[in-house]
């Protein structure tokens, strides 16, 4: 996953491009990046690896030295950008957030064999430099984003700066938000809105579907229309979102304590008290208590100070130490009570399945678990919000695999989508099962949507129904 950051001012931008840029650090975790323009002296750009020191640390003295009117920043958990190249249409900067599935197709058929890129360790292209060759198939920069929105198939959002001012273009179907704030010295775009917020800008929209603006330090020209048809990624206000973020106008934090809320209200359990596994299912949590009546308590303290955040390091098997080693436990809240605890979701099921077997350890009589989204059953094929990009990583499927055998049709997978079939059931049972919970419930999708406050056709729900 990736977010970004873009600004033009009246006065230096690099003091807000940096902080703004760090605002998406929940984002990513391996590399990041930021590109200035100044007409003096034209284009800087610095890349860091982010993997061993946050954003903060490792771009403190570019803060210093780096000058500009306008800037982009990214973070990214994959690719280095922005980059900084020259093409027919001058030198420019991009930054993309987004996912490419037909690469390969692009390259034979629309690319060619006469474009060069630079390879990526791990054997793969830059995605934003494909985003960049698709821009430069065409005669001006405002068609070829249309051009790289129409042919992408999975999602693209873009950051394009060039000596004239910085395009920001959201993906055609809106699956990833861009909002764009404003205050009396300049502009800026970023994904997450509240970005711009401490930093003394308030909002001036967020752009629809498809929509491509151009600005400056002097205002906003849109190029591009938003499209009618939405399918904004529901597991941002889930889990990827920060609290404090809004999508669509509607508060992350708001809609996890509205999925809370829903999910009490269909529960017949009786726990001594009620957690969120930290961070995400904190507010899931407060929304269950809060209906439920059921005290709610911290069992477990996130530890930040040295480890602030959440996705370090990359290797999963040293992801789930980590992520088990930051959550400090309370004894005095554990032993001997009936825990009901709240997390985002189950993917894998190694790291949870770790933490209940701790609870039993540490005194705890019951561990009733909680999700805050109904079963993750089809890896993301759109922006990777599901945290899984295989199918097969799911325990969802392992445990289908075994009910069914190998390579269940849709119409089988759908069934255990549906959680009032005799399928389901039987899955979530040999799910809670295996990670040796004393109860086990996901929230209903008519729920979970419901919580969101959009109308069900504006929200990509494929991971958990399988239907685009």
């Amino acid at each position: 996953m990736s977010g970004f950051f873009g600004v033009a001012s009246k006065e230096d931008c690099v003091f807000d491009l940096f902080f703004g840029t760090d605002y998406h650090s929940h984002l990513g975790t391996r590399r990041a990046g930021m590109v200035v323009y100044n007409s003096e002296s034209g284009f800087d750009k610095s890349l860091h690896n982010i993997e061993n020191a946050p954003f903060r640390t490792k771009f403190e003295s570019e803060s210093n030295t780096m000058k500009g009117n306008m800037g982009i920043g990214c973070i990214s958990d994959y690719e280095p950008q922005p980059i900084l190249l020259r093409s027919h249409h001058g030198t420019f900067a991009i930054s993309t957030v987004g996912k490419i599935n037909n690469s390969d197709e692009i390259l034979r058929d629309i690319i060619g064999d006469r474009t060069h890129f630079f390879e990526m360790s791990n054997g793969d292209i830059n995605p934003t430099e494909l985003v960049a060759a698709i821009i430069d198939c065409k005669e001006n920069l405002i068609d070829g984003i249309r051009y790289a929105q129409e042919i992408i198939d999975g999602s693209i959002s873009i950051l394009l700066m060039t000596p004239k001012g910085i395009y920001a273009a959201r993906d055609r179907l809106g699956r990833t938000p861009i909002a764009i704030g404003e205050k009396p010295t300049g502009y800026c775009a970023c994904f997450e809105s509240f970005a711009y917020h401490n930093l003394g800008y308030k909002d001036y929209k967020e752009l629809g579907p498809g929509e491509i603006v151009v600005f400056d330090a002097d205002g906003v020209k849109t190029l591009a229309a938003p499209g009618s048809e939405m399918k904004i990624c529901t597991f941002l206000w889930v889990y990827y979102g920060y609290p404090s973020s809004s999508y669509e106008g509607i508060s992350v934090e708001k809609m996890r304590c509205n999925c809370g809320e829903l999910m009490a209200k269909r529960d017949d359990a009786k726990p001594d008290t009620v957690a969120g596994i930290p961070d995400s299912g904190l507010a899931h949590a407060i929304g269950y208590a809060n209906t439920s009546g059921i005290p709610f308590s911290r069992p477990f303290i996130k530890y930040t100070p040295t480890w602030p955040r959440s996705f370090m390091p990359a290797n999963q098997s040293k992801r789930n130490l980590i992520a088990k080693m930051k959550l400090i436990p309370i004894h005095d809240l554990i032993e001997g009570k009936k825990l009901l605890f709240i997390d985002d979701s189950i993917v894998r099921g190694t790291q949870l399945r770790e933490t209940t077997e701790f609870l039993y350890e540490s005194g705890a009589s019951e561990v009733h678990i909680r999700l805050a989204c109904p079963p993750l059953l089809f890896g993301c094929k759109y922006v990777n919000f599901s945290r899984s990009n295989s199918d097969m990583e799911l325990i969802t499927r392992r445990v289908i695999n075994k009910l069914e055998g190998e390579n269940p049709d849709i119409e089988v997978l759908k069934e255990y989508a549906n959680p009032d079939t005799e399928r389901y059931k039987k899955m979530v049972e040999m799910i809670r099962e295996e990670l040796h919970f004393t109860s086990l419930a996901y929230n209903r999708l008519d729920d979970m949507v419901e919580a969101t406050g959009l109308p069900r056709e504006k929200l990509c729900t494929y991971c958990w129904s399988g239907e685009e």
